[in-house]
């Protein structure tokens, strides 16, 4: 049986988290590995009670497991998330959010197609969480272009399912606090020519709560990217395992 290991990262989300829980806790049910896989949700130092609902929720869900740490930001929970994963010999992970956007019911064609991809990721069609998200990833999608020379139909994707094994292979290229780690996964399995299918799927407006990430927040971290970009296409093109 396959283990498989769905990685949530959380900050401040006591508003959705159960509704979270609730949605995703029977698709890790379905695809227990005799018991194996987890639910792993990981609390980004919350200032409020998530962590608290979480671990409430766990005492009657044995495959959810809450975890905790300092507040790093979404890429670097994210690490932390496909480490922990890594580590406890998950076959397969899947990576979504904590805000209610993505349906757990589209993750079985997924699943289906898990063998024949190093990752299956959603394409984001008719989102319905703004004009300016939009814009930002058609922006990202021209910038992976021009500096890392691929096209990415949809980099930063939060429904995404991976191989470990692949995900394993590159994880060294990964900057350890990079906040925009799923995208230079995308680029680097696009750049290494790793096997990737692209499947539609709903994104719906944010469920509850307030997003931590605004525009003035996502253009400073897009200055920082172009720079990053340079030196991590170097690197990923040197790179061999």
């Amino acid at each position: 049986m396959e283990k498989l290991y769905i990685i949530i990262p959380a900050y401040n989300e006591e508003e959705n988290i159960e509704t979270v829980v609730n949605d995703w806790y029977p698709v890790i049910e379905r695809h227990s590995g005799d018991n194996t896989s987890r639910l792993v949700i990981i609390n980004d130092g919350s200032k409020d009670s998530t962590y608290e609902k979480l671990l409430e929720l766990a005492e009657t869900r044995p495959l959810l497991m809450p975890l905790t740490k300092e507040n790093g930001g979404h890429g670097a929970t994210l690490i932390f998330g496909y480490r922990f994963a890594i580590d406890n010999g998950a076959d397969y992970i899947f990576q979504t959010d904590s805000d209610g956007q993505t349906l757990p019911e589209e993750f079985e064609p997924f699943w289906e197609q898990k063998e024949a991809y190093d990752m299956v990721i959603g394409s984001r069609k008719g989102r319905q969480d703004g004009t300016s998200r939009v814009f930002v990833t058609r922006t990202l999608r021209a910038v992976i272009r021009l500096c890392f020379h691929v096209r990415v139909t949809d980099a930063n994707t939060p429904f995404r399912l991976m191989k470990t094994e692949t995900l394993k292979r590159y994880f060294a290229l990964i900057p350890e606090n990079f906040f925009l780690s799923n995208v230079l996964i995308s680029v680097i399995y696009a750049k290494k020519g790793c096997r990737v299918k692209y499947i539609p799927i709903t994104f719906r407006p944010r469920q509850g709560g307030v997003n931590s990430i605004n525009m003035k927040r996502i253009f400073k971290i897009g200055k920082q990217a172009l720079s990053d970009f340079r030196r991590l296409n170097k690197e990923i093109d040197e790179f061999s395992c």
